[in-house]
This record gives structure tokens, sequence and C-alpha cells, in this order.
């Protein structure tokens, strides 16, 4: 079965903008407060349970993946883009990080304690999100946690360029009621939800949703 053609879309251009991608985005230290006090509540949930392992979905170079290692939790990054995953692994020798996508991890059925979507959920066209939501559910052992972080809106958009660089992917902007809804149907519940209204030069508002497998499914 060949793979949808968003995915190959989203793989060749974060190949191509690898680079300076790693050179412009943000360190999380430099993250606004409230974002970093939703990864500490993350990380402090998965710990109070069962304490990993934890999957950073679509973690680029690893730079959040590192991050939340070091809030004490197992982590493993997966991303789509081989590029990406290089310099993870060169940057962050001492953690283990695979290529894989959201629709089909490789992950165990309740394998993980934790999932972290932090800004990479939004290249999923919507109707591969109830796809992508139950894969979350499928390998999130009962109990399990997801944080799940990233623009929201309601409109497409498919920029030519990017990082510098030319790009062929979309960006798929969903209401907050929507994500949550969808999480809902996936049979995962949500648990906390935070929305911070932008400040330029960000456009639109931005969400951090704490969601959880509960114990009984």
């Amino acid at each position: 079965m060949s793979e949808p053609s968003y995915l190959t879309a989203v793989r060749e251009s974060y190949d191509t903008v690898a680079a300076d991608y790693f050179r412009i985005v943000k360190r999380p230290a430099e993250f606004d407060p409230l974002s970093r006090g939703m990864l500490a509540a993350f990380a402090e949930e998965v710990r109070a349970g069962r304490g990993g392992p934890v999957a950073d979905v679509g973690c680029g170079p690893g730079l959040v993946t590192a991050y939340m290692a070091g809030l004490g939790l197992p982590m493993i990054g997966m991303d789509l883009s081989p590029e990406m995953i290089r310099l993870a692994r060169d940057t962050h020798p001492g953690l283990p990080f695979t290529v894989g996508s959201m629709t089909a991890s490789g992950f165990g059925s309740g394998t993980l304690d934790g999932i972290l979507a932090w800004y990479s959920t939004h290249h999923t066209p919507p109707e591969w999100l109830p796809t992508v939501f139950a894969e979350f559910r499928r390998t999130l052992a009962p109990g399990g946690h997801l944080l799940l972080g990233g623009y929201v809106g309601d409109e497409s958009v498919h920029p030519a360029q990017a990082y510098g660089h030319p790009v062929s992917y979309g960006s798929h902007f969903q209401p907050l009621d929507r994500i949550a809804e969808l999480l809902d149907r996936a049979g995962l519940v949500v648990t906390a939800r935070l929305e911070q209204r932008p400040e330029p030069p960000v456009k639109r508002p931005y969400v951090c949703v704490l969601a959880r497998r509960p114990e009984s499914s």
C-alpha cells in the first residue's frame, strides 16, 4: 500500500530545510512560560504514572526531545524526515531516534506511557487526523498521557517557501474544539486545554491540549 501523498511532501520538504530549520527554530528555553509550564506538567503526569517510555512524534532535530529527557522522561524521538533524524542523532547521541510516521509509528500497542506531539500535527490533512489520533490511542498504555501543542485556526495554507527553501507541504489548522472532539472520538479523554492569544510576529492562536487514555480502555 502506497503512503499518502502528503507524507511524501512533508518528508521531502523537511529533508530540504533541515539544516536551516535547526539553525532558526526556537530552543525550548526560549519558549513562553505557559508552554514550558505545560511541558513540565506533562512530564510530572508521566512520572507520576509508570514513568515511560515517551515518544516525541514529529521530533525534528530532537531539541524538545532532549529538553524533556532533561525533565526526567525516558524519551524516544520519531520523525518522518531522515535528515531531521540524522541531525537529532548527531546533536543528541545519547538519545534514541527513529524514522517513522504518525499514521503508522511502528510502536507496539500499549507500549508508550506518553506521547508528545509538539507543533507537529498541523501538516496532517483534516481527513487524516482521526487516523493519527487512533494511532496515538493504540500505542498509549492505559493511563498513558498525550500532550499536543500547536497553532489553531480554520484554514489550510500551502506555502511555496519555508526556512529559505522551496517546500511542498500544507499546513492545516483546526479549531481547538474540533481537536478536542476528534481526540474524544479516538478514545482519549481531554484533561486540560490552554489557548494563548498570538503575539507579533505570530498571527495565530496556539494551544496545548493534555489528554489521557483511560485506565479501563
